[in-house]
């Protein structure tokens, strides 16, 4: 099973990331954009195992104060066939923190975790290639910050259905003081 550990989004701010793609992808000669009930923030990617238990046993194990992090800006990474585009995050302790727990406590139990830095993201699109004059600053301008509570760590499983990728929650551990602000 090919799994990950994620912060899942409610509906309003799906819906925010879609529109967000969808004038992304006007702007662009190609590209694989997500579907949005794909949107999520990864905090650690744990790839092929069978090992479900140990990760759900790690996740209990891993306690965390709900927080707010805010989404906002657009960034890409470079990548030979066309870029990825991502939306942001701004920086955020209590996500680093939640981030580098889960990545230690799953390395300690002999799970091979990517040592890369953390870059929190939401995947917007891969193989991205814009349009020439495509601005990428004024493009920003359009979209105003998403402020999200994070209550709740899920633990996610990714497969192809009928050729279509689908990310599936398996399981998942709320944080303390789950009320919104």
């Amino acid at each position: 099973m090919r799994l990950f550990v994620a912060v899942n989004f409610p509906e309003d701010i799906k819906d925010g990331l879609y529109e967000a793609s969808e004038l992304l992808k006007r702007e662009c000669v190609k590209g694989s954009f997500s579907r949005r009930e794909n949107y999520h923030l990864t905090l650690c990617f744990i790839g092929e195992t069978e090992r479900v238990s140990d990760v759900k046993r790690i996740m209990d194990g891993v306690s965390f104060d709900a927080f707010n992090i805010t989404i906002y800006g657009l960034g890409s990474f470079r990548s030979g066939d066309g870029d990825i585009y991502w939306a942001g995050v701004k920086e955020n302790a209590a996500l680093s923190c939640l981030a580098a727990k889960l990545s230690s406590s799953l390395s300690g139990a002999g799970f091979k975790i990517d040592k890369k830095p953390f870059r929190p993201h939401i995947t917007l699109g891969r193989r991205v290639k814009p349009k020439a004059g495509f601005d990428r600053g004024e493009f920003i301008k359009s979209f105003a910050p998403a402020r999200v509570r994070v209550s709740k760590i899920s633990l996610m499983k990714s497969e192809r259905i009928d050729g279509i990728l689908t990310y599936t929650e398996i399981y998942s551990v709320s944080g303390r003081g789950k009320k919104a602000l």
